[in-house]
């Protein structure tokens, strides 16, 4: 199994995720103090908050996406350890954050960390349970799951739209998508999904499932056109 990625943009990231966080407590904590002892100054107070929590939202959403230990795509790459040496795994450098190439097609993997129950129900998805502080960050919206579906879709079509400036269009196979769980902690009842759903520590024997999707030769033409390390 081969990892292409972009290496110095995660560790620049991580650390704009750690300044941001940084930065936004300073300034809550002057909101703070300003509240409390200049009540003239209340307006200033009110801007300092909302920007505050402004940073707050930004630098997590960037610690949450680079800055965990371990990084998401540290456990993706350690899922698929063991697969065949054709097979590559690129992160952070294409159209899609994290794109699977190799003998079970092409495939755009979406990575979350959250816990609890993952469901599928008239054409929503919906994440339940995890705990107290799971309901705590879904407060400040870093935690729900969302529109998968259209993300998905998006990122997709990013990828068909690369490949399609590089390849012939009968040349693009079919790029498919699947949602990756990193916790445990978590129970998935996706039956009537448009997309697969799944934990990370089954995504290497789902893969392997899929059988030979792509050829050795249509395998090799993708790849060349996708970046190189």
């Amino acid at each position: 199994m081969k990892t292409i990625k972009n290496e110095k943009m995660i560790q620049r990231n991580a650390r704009i995720g750690q300044w941001l966080s940084l930065g936004a407590l300073a300034v809550l904590g002057l909101g703070m103090y300003i509240s409390f002892t200049r009540v003239d100054l209340l307006t200033y107070s009110i801007i300092a908050l909302v920007v505050g929590f402004t940073m707050t939202q930004i630098g997590m959403y960037f610690s949450n996406r680079w800055g965990r230990s371990p990084r998401i795509d540290e456990q993706l790459d350690t899922a698929l350890k063991g697969l065949s040496n054709e097979d590559t795994i690129y992160h952070f450098v294409t159209p899609a954050s994290h794109l699977y190439v190799g003998a079970a097609g092409v495939w755009v993997l979406l990575p979350f960390h959250q816990r609890g129950k993952v469901t599928y129900y008239k054409n929503r998805w919906r994440l339940t349970g995890g705990g107290f502080m799971q309901a705590y960050m879904t407060i400040f919206g870093q935690e729900g799951i969302g529109r998968p579906d259209l993300e998905m879709e998006s990122q997709i079509n990013s990828v068909k739209k690369y490949l399609a400036k590089q390849m012939d269009e009968n040349e693009i196979p079919e790029i498919q998508g699947a949602l990756v769980f990193t916790s445990d902690q978590v129970e998935i009842d996706t039956t009537d999904a448009p997309a697969p759903a799944l934990k990370i520590k089954q995504l290497k024997e789902f893969l392997r499932q899929k059988g030979r999707v792509l050829g050795s030769p249509a395998l090799e033409k993708i790849k060349s056109v996708l970046p190189q390390e």
